[in-house]
């Protein structure tokens, strides 16, 4: 109780404080620029002197604005409002000069007009600070929520309960913490970086936390599309070739995540997981929602509500917004120069490069998106949204050039948790009831970038395997960057499309791709997948030198002999059929490792190679093909382990799998193993798909027989689709029908606070 005296007194004395020093720049500018206000003596004064006066002027102002301006607000409620609105800038004035009186040595003077003008702007710079460290005080914020809800009940007529008015289902909210891996929310949480988990977990009628694995390609794009769409499939990494086509797919480019989003809704004959009443707020895919802010996937779009930048609009339309953020994200630019100054200086290893504009890149996922999306979610539990799903990447971008257990990470973790501490408080003032799930799409694993441990990238190792020319100097793998493409989006500045690295100089010449550490090589100029045995007969040495490289771990390669093929260290060749966890290659990659790679091998457009980095089970270290050294995107480490921290309320996730099964069977990992959550991203869309039956019925109608999903690639819904524009016809029988719960929307003049940092 004591602590939280002290830290609310201290919060009081911090903004008190900041708002004097502030003041104090406003007048010394205000003198230098009107000739009519003085600060100095005639014969003139040092600077601290000016700087001490002006601090004394403006804490005068500030005392005198605290203690005498309510007593006259009283006294002139008798003056007609038209009168008063003249009155006020006399009387302000009146004030300053005040103030400037009970400067020592008279040295503060201004005439009364000049007077009025300084008040004025000194008033307005003042409100500004004042409201912008106000925003990130849970207790005024708090406050403001809930004169904002008892507002909206007024006006709807909505009498008070005892449960706030609430009635219907509750809602839930689905906030996703990129890259945040099981183990690094557990150790944070156990440390004290997020309190707020920790007190979810602590409470025995609140939250679980169960780890679930990703599919090989461990990455945002493969999870979240199977997560919001029930489909991941033919998504072999961050980026592939399609030789059909000769394109390279990157899933964070909104051309390339449109057409995923197209195919896997193609596929399930399902607009997604937030078709019925959803939003959809900084994912890479839609979901299905109608309510969008910052998706890739509609980026390209035009139309009210469809094209990313909106959330933006909406954000910084409040005023309070855009002060809060722009300072923060100055800070956060500093922050990251400071920390990067401090890696070199201390020669920390590993490290990657830091400059250009990554620090821009880093306070744009770390401050802007991050308020744009909590500020959304807000607005959506305000709205009364039956569904809402919402992708927070500040960790993810912070790990990759800093590594998920450094403290730069763990900041961004501590500053992540008071995020989501604002949402459960908004909560408590939302027309309906919440749960709250949080999850993350992968982990990430630490380790050396591929080319600073052996001085050569993926693409130069290939090469040498082919006997083509090899630079003498490795060049950089460009990172894959969702936050760095969210940034063009949101300058509106068109996606680079594929860069000249990513194509081959010849025909004949392969395409190299990295993943994090999962590579790609693809031969172009053979047609379909081509073959261990084709490719022996070309390249002799390719793939020998690459299974016995140290930086390797595995091989997957088609054979003509065996179907495919896993190439590992020291000649080790096992038929994929034959594959097993814990032995030959998959021996460090964890259960679970050979049914991955299986179920990759049987999409379209699977990569003729296969690279999988090594993996030291030890230190969980990896080498990505990338600059990255915290990286995610194949096998190894905890990249593969990321979490639900779900309601006990909501049904256990090994229970909702198993109630899909049929009559039988039982739920088991592989070889039997019971499994400790779910397996694959498909697996936690059933499992979320659940929850929001359980909490609000049925949320999909049954689909049209004959549906094949084939249309244009810039139509999100196929027709007949749950969440397409064109209802289902009234012939088709549907399952139950969902009507979902009436709330009234925000009013016009109820601006949404925005997200504190």
């Amino acid at each position: 109780m004591n602590d939280g005296r002290w830290r609310k007194a201290g919060g009081t004395l911090i903004r008190v404080i900041s708002v004097w020093a502030v003041s104090t720049l406003t007048m010394l500018a205000l003198a230098g620029i009107l000739p009519d206000f003085q600060l100095q003596a005639d014969d003139g004064d040092t600077v601290t002197r000016t700087a001490f006066t002006a601090a004394w002027g403006a804490g005068a102002f500030g005392l005198l604005s605290a203690l005498v301006w309510p007593v006259l607000v009283r006294a002139l409620l008798i003056v007609p409002a038209l009168v008063l609105g003249g009155l006020v800038f006399f009387l302000n004035g009146s004030l300053l000069l005040i103030a400037l009186r009970l400067i020592p040595d008279g040295r503060g003077d201004a005439n009364p007009e000049t007077a009025v003008v300084v008040a004025a702007v000194m008033s307005a710079v003042a409100s500004a600070t004042s409201t912008a460290l106000a925003v990130r005080d849970d207790d005024a914020y708090r406050r403001r929520l809930s004169r904002l809800a008892d507002r909206r009940r007024r006006r709807s007529g909505t009498p008070q309960t005892a449960d706030r008015g609430r009635s219907g289902p509750p809602g839930i909210v689905f906030l996703q913490l990129d890259g945040v891996g099981h183990d690094v929310l557990a150790q944070a949480a156990a440390d004290g970086l997020m309190p707020t988990v920790a007190g979810l977990l602590a409470d025995e009628a609140g939250h679980r936390l169960t780890p679930w694995t990703t599919d090989w390609s461990s990455q945002t794009g493969a999870s979240q599309l199977g997560i919001l769409h029930g489909s991941n499939h033919d998504v072999p990494a961050f980026r592939w070739f399609e030789k059909e086509t000769g394109t390279v797919m990157v899933s964070s480019r909104p051309a390339s995540a449109l057409e995923l989003q197209r195919r896997a809704i193609a596929r399930t004959h399902d607009g997604g997981l937030l078709t019925v009443d959803g939003a959809s707020r900084g994912n890479l895919f839609s979901g299905g929602a109608d309510q969008l802010a910052l998706v890739l996937s509609m980026a390209a779009r035009r139309g009210k509500g469809r094209r990313s930048r909106a959330g933006y609009f909406a954000y910084f339309s409040d005023p309070a917004n855009a002060v809060r953020t722009a300072l923060s994200f100055v800070a956060e630019v500093g922050r990251e120069m400071g920390q990067s100054l401090r890696a070199r200086v201390r020669k920390e290893s590993p490290r990657v490069k830091r400059g250009g504009l990554y620090p821009f890149i880093r306070a744009f996922a770390t401050v802007v998106e991050r308020d744009v999306v909590v500020s959304a979610v807000i607005g959506d539990m305000f709205a009364g949204r039956t569904a809402v799903y919402a992708d927070l990447v500040a960790y993810d971008e912070v790990a990759h050039h800093s590594g998920p257990h450094s403290r730069d990470a763990e900041k961004v973790l501590t500053r992540l948790d008071r995020s989501l501490g604002l949402i459960l408080k908004v909560a408590d003032h939302t027309p309906r009831a919440y749960r709250i799930v949080l999850l993350s799409d992968h982990g990430q694993s630490p380790g050396e970038t591929f080319a600073g441990r052996y001085g050569l990238t993926l693409k130069d190792l290939v090469r040498a395997g082919c006997g083509l020319p090899v630079p003498r100097r490795a060049q950089r793998t460009r990172s894959a960057s969702e936050a760095r493409d969210a940034v063009r989006i949101a300058l509106h500045r068109p996606v680079v499309g594929v860069s000249e690295a990513e194509y081959p100089a010849k025909p004949s010449d392969p395409v190299v791709l990295a993943s994090g550490n999962l590579g790609l090589l693809s031969f172009p100029d053979i047609e379909g997948r081509a073959t261990r045995e084709q490719l022996d007969r070309r390249y002799p040495a390719l793939l020998g030198t690459l299974a016995a490289h140290p930086g390797i771990g595995f091989l997957l390669v088609k054979s003509q002999k065996h179907g495919s093929v896993v190439l590992g260290p020291g000649g080790a060749e096992i038929p994929l059929a034959e594959l097993r966890d814990g032995e030959g290659p998959m021996a460090v990659f964890g259960p679970g490792a050979a049914d991955a790679v299986r179920r990759t091998d049987g999409f379209p457009h699977v990569a003729d190679v296969m690279v999988n980095s090594m993996h030291d089970p030890e230190t969980g270290r990896v080498h990505a093909f990338e600059e990255q050294i915290g990286s995610h995107g194949g096998l190894g480490g905890e990249q593969s382990r990321p979490f639900l921290l779900w309601p006990r309320t909501l049904t256990d996730p090994l229970d909702a799998m198993a109630a899909d099964l049929p009559p039988g069977t039982s739920e088991a990992g592989p070889a039997g193993i019971p499994q400790a959550g779910p397996v694959g991203a498909e697996a936690v869309h059933r499992v979320l798909a659940r929850w929001l039956r359980e909490l609000s019925g049925p949320q999909v109608p049954l689909q049209q027989e004959g549906f094949t999903g084939a249309v244009r690639v810039d139509e999100p819904f196929p027709e007949g689709v749950a969440g397409a524009a064109t209802p289902v016809s009234a012939d088709v029988p549907v399952a139950a029908e969902v009507v979902p719960l009436r709330v009234d929307a925000p009013e016009s003049g109820d601006a949404v606070p925005g997200a504190r940092g």
